[in-house]
C-alpha cells in the first residue's frame, strides 16, 4: 500500500530539522525520514558546535550570504527557546608577520559581506586578551559563538512536530523514480522485504553524506555532483585551558585548521584536521597527536606533553568538482519541479541552518503542492 503525503524531507540532521519546521510552518504537511533509530546522528552530531560570523567566505557565495544571515536567525531563535549558546567570541591569528596581510584581506572581504564587527589586533593587543597565545597579530570575532547543537535539533523537531510534521525513523530510502512529476520513494533496509512506498510531489534531499547517492537514484537527473570525505579529527586535553575565547589560525585547503573551541562547559577540543577518506570513519587515530601538538605548539608553546587524547571525529561533504560553496539545486537547475537537493552543506551549515530553511521554503513557494492522482 502506498502513503501519499505532499512533503517529504530526507535527513534528520541540523538542516533537515530546519527545512521541516520551516516548511511545516508555512502549512504543508511534512513527513521527516531519517534512516537512523534518532535525530542528528551523523554530520550534526560531530562538529564544533560553533556558532560563525561568516569571515571565511567569498563574497557572494551561498556560505557568506547565508553564514551572516543565518548566525543572527539563529542566536535570536535560541534565546527566544532557551537553547543554550554564548558569544564568546574568537580570535584568527597570524602566527608570522608574513601572514598579517592576509588577516588585513580577510577582514575586507567579511566586512563586504556583512560582518561589521571585526577588530584587528597587533600583538600587545592580542596579549592584552589572551595572554597564554603567542601570534604577531589576530582578527578578533566577537559575533563568534558557541551552541548545544543537540538541545538547538531537539527544539527544532519539536517546532516541526507542533507544526504537524512527523518524523519517521528506521527509514533508509534505497530507491526514488519520477513518474509524471510525482516523486515514488521505497523506503526500507536493503535485502529486506519489508517495504514501504511513499509519494509526494515535493521533495527535499537533506540527506548530509548520501545526499549526492540518494540524487543519483533519481533517472536522468543532470550534473549529480560525486562526493568527496574530508575527515575531520578532534583531540581533547584535560582539565582548563588559559583561553576564554576560541583560536582559529588562518584556513588550509579543506578546512580552517586545527584550532581550539571551547564547549559550553568550558572543556577545550582541538581540530578537526583534514584526512581525506574513501567512507565516512568515525575513528581517532592516537598517532595523530604529534602532529597537532606540533601544530598547536606554534600559537601556545605552553601546551603539556602528552596532554592531548583522542575526542571524536566528523566527516565533511565535500563535491569533487565544485567550488566549495553550498550546492542549493532547485529545479532551475535539474527541470525537476517540486525537489530541492543540498550538497555540500559542511562548515557553516549549523550556523546557516535557518537561512538554509528558509532558502529551501521560498524556492518550493512556487511548486506548492496540488492533491496527488496515484493508483
Amino acid at each position: 500500500m502506498q502513503e501519499i503525503v505532499d512533503t517529504v524531507v530526507i535527513g534528520a540532521g541540523v538542516i533537515g530539522l530546519a527545512v521541516a519546521r520551516e516548511l511545516a510552518q508555512r502549512g504543508r504537511e511534512v513527513w521527516l525520514l531519517e534512516q537512523a533509530g534518532a535525530i542528528g546522528q551523523g554530520i550534526s552530531a560531530r562538529s564544533s558546535e560553533v556558532v560563525h560570523a561568516g569571515i571565511y567566505y567569498p563574497i557572494g557565495s551561498w556560505k557568506a550570504r547565508l553564514c551572516v544571515e543565518g548566525r543572527e536567525l539563529l542566536y535570536g531563535y535560541c534565546a527566544a527557546r532557551g537553547v543554550p549558546f554564548r558569544r564568546l567570541g574568537k580570535l584568527v591569528i597570524a602566527t608570522e608577520d608574513a601572514q598579517l596581510p592576509l588577516l588585513e584581506s580577510m577582514a575586507m572581504r567579511a566586512r563586504a559581506s556583512g560582518v561589521d564587527d571585526l577588530v584587528l589586533l597587533d600583538a600587545d593587543g592580542v596579549a592584552r586578551l589572551e595572554p597564554s597565545l603567542r601570534c604577531r597579530g589576530a582578527l578578533s570575532s566577537p559575533s563568534t559563538g558557541i551552541i548545544d547543537s543537540h538541545a538547538l535539533m531537539w527544539s527544532l523537531l519539536a517546532d516541526a512536530e507542533a507544526a504537524g510534521a512527523v518524523l519517521v525513523l528506521h527509514s533508509p530510502v534505497r530507491r526514488i523514480d519520477c513518474d509524471g512529476g510525482v516523486l515514488r520513494l521505497e523506503i526500507g533496509e536493503e535485502g529486506s522485504d519489508n517495504v514501504s512506498l511513499l509519494a509526494t510531489r515535493q521533495l527535499v534531499n537533506a540527506a548530509g553524506l548520501d545526499a549526492a547517492g540518494l540524487a543519483a537514484m533519481i533517472e536522468g537527473l543532470p550534473d549529480v555532483p560525486r562526493a568527496r570525505y574530508a575527515k575531520g579529527n578532534y583531540f581533547s586535553v584535560a582539565g582548563r585551558v588559559p583561553f576564554e575565547r576560541l583560536i582559529y589560525p588562518l584556513p588550509e585547503p579543506g578546512g580552517l585548521g586545527v584550532h581550539l573551541t571551547l564547549d559550553l562547559g568550558g572543556q577545550a577540543r582541538f581540530g578537526p584536521d583534514v584526512e581525506w577518506v574513501e567512507q565516512p570513519d568515525y575513528q581517532v587515530d592516537p598517532g595523530r597527536a604529534g602532529a597537532f601538538a606540533e601544530a598547536i605548539r606554534r600559537w601556545w608553546p605552553a601546551l603539556p606533553e602528552a596532554a592531548l587524547m583522542p575526542a571524536y571525529a566528523g566527516v565533511r561533504p565535500k563535491l569533487d568538482g565544485r567550488s566549495g560553496d553550498f550546492c542549493i539545486e532547485g529545479p532551475e537547475v535539474h527541470g525537476l519541479d517540486g525537489l530541492v537537493n543540498l550538497f555540500g552543506i559542511e562548515s557553516p551549515g549549523l550556523t546557516a541552518c535557518l537561512a538554509i530553511a528558509r532558502e529551501v521554503g521560498d524556492r518550493l513557494d512556487g511548486h506548492r503542492p496540488v492533491a496527488l492522482d496515484i493508483d
